[in-house]
């Protein structure tokens, strides 16, 4: 198994711990969505030159469900983020819910991600 030469992590150690990281997730309910991170370091390994890992894997699951986006834009912008349906802010408005903690707060806890335009 090409698997075991791969890494110094013992395989079975890795699937025991990942076993363990499951079986508590179920155990005590939580009111969020709940998530693992995995790095993993590369020794003598240049990506600018070295292209051996490339591509895109697609996940089992998605991680996210829905994802809602208010662009912040000038009025060309907001007119086209309308016609296509997104949510949109000016920078003027931009502005205040940044001045208003309690507005940003509010408005933060719907929007996912607010990308901008010049």
């Amino acid at each position: 198994d090409k698997r075991n030469n791969m890494s110094k992590i013992n395989l079975e150690t890795l699937e025991a711990a990942l076993d363990e990281i499951k079986k508590m997730s179920t155990e005590k309910k939580r009111n969020f969505l709940e998530t693992v991170e995995l790095q993993i370091s590369l020794k003598n390994y240049d990506p600018t030159k070295d292209k051996r890992f490339s591509g895109s894997i697609a996940l089992p699951t998605c991680p996210r469900k829905s994802f809602s986006i208010c662009l912040i834009g000038n009025e060309k912008h907001m007119q086209e983020a309308k016609e296509i349906g997104i949510d949109c802010l000016s920078v003027d408005d931009a502005k205040k819910i940044k001045k208003n903690k309690k507005l940003g707060k509010k408005t933060g806890k719907f929007i996912d991600f607010f990308p901008s335009c010049d």
